[in-house]
């Protein structure tokens, strides 16, 4: 079975890692394969074409793809929180204090995500500043983040970890708003907002309710796993390729993270019903508040998975 992932590095998508790794899939008589592709855009392609049987990527993905008359949906949560940051360069601003004085500045985010982009445009909203007050840059790899703050094209940064904690060991950026803690998330979004999941078409779903439950049982059990483990036990379980070169960066982007992961995969309708607003807010073209929160999401083998490992 093939799972297209967006970015292997991704800290949302550590449950698929660990469940690998652990032989979770194994113990459920699955051989799964992941298979990264550059960015939301190709990974939807995947599943399209059926190169991939599922794959990995924000709840977004589901409605978008539902959006272009693709029935797909969402089956198990990987992270109930966005785990996106927003942070101010201190080379640019050296003496920032509020998220008003961006006022006029460029701000990057990811260019083959999406998500990034509404959340930076959240942040500025809650902020009081207005769409044509600051201009959003879109940056092709976290490397290319890198240097846009460094030679101050950009001044602020909207992004996820890994990135986002080896830019704030260097002291590269402050932090203003982290969505990879629940209180952050609830005060920007007024409710939970959802972050990665698995999703497939609904005739995968339908065809293969065996392996879809084998995945969910797998990933839930990782889930688990990762509420109580120690950084010991992850650097264990996560290959060295999967802590993107630096030991302690990762181990501190774990544990800034641990808590927006989903203790048991199981999606809230609120969650879903937040999103759906959002994309309404900064996607509208997609129609997605016309489509019923159920339709882009099922709990079904996930809370099989929760009863049976008590998550």
């Amino acid at each position: 079975m093939n799972v297209a992932l967006g970015d292997s590095g991704a800290l949302y998508q550590l449950p698929l890692m660990v469940a690998a790794q652990l032989q979770y899939f194994a113990a459920e008589g699955l051989d799964v394969e992941f298979h990264e592709y550059n960015g939301a855009g190709p990974v939807q392609q995947a599943l399209t074409k059926g190169t991939c049987d599922l794959a990995a990527g924000g709840l977004e993905n589901a409605v978008m793809l539902r959006q272009r008359g693709l029935e797909c949906q969402s089956f198990t949560l990987l992270a109930r929180a966005p785990q996106l940051v927003f942070g101010v360069g201190t080379r640019a601003l050296p003496g920032f204090r509020q998220l008003a004085q961006l006022r006029g500045c460029k701000i990057g985010i990811a260019a083959q995500d999406p998500a990034t982009h509404w959340f930076a445009k959240q942040v500025m909203s809650r902020s009081g500043l207005g769409p044509d007050d600051v201009e959003y840059v879109a940056l092709a790899s976290p490397l290319a983040a890198v240097v846009a703050l460094r030679d101050g094209e950009v001044s602020a940064i909207a992004y996820g970890d890994p990135l986002i904690s080896l830019l704030e060991a260097r002291g590269d950026i402050r932090v203003a708003v982290d969505t990879r803690l629940l209180r952050s998330t609830q005060e920007l979004f007024g409710g939970p907002m959802p972050g990665g999941a698995l999703y497939a078409t609904a005739e995968f779903l339908q065809r293969n309710p065996r392996t879809a439950q084998g995945v969910t049982n797998a990933v839930v059990k990782a889930l688990k796993w990762l509420q109580t483990a120690g950084p010991s036990d992850i650097v264990r379980a996560v290959p060295e390729v999967g802590q993107q070169g630096d030991r302690a960066v990762f181990l501190n982007a774990f544990e800034k993270s641990r808590e927006a992961l989903s203790p048991d995969g199981v999606l809230s309708d609120q969650g879903a019903q937040n999103l759906l607003r959002l994309m309404d807010r900064y996607a509208p073209a997609t129609h997605p508040a016309r489509l019923a929160a159920d339709t882009v999401y099922t709990n079904e083998f996930a809370r099989r998975a929760k009863q049976r490992f008590q998550a």
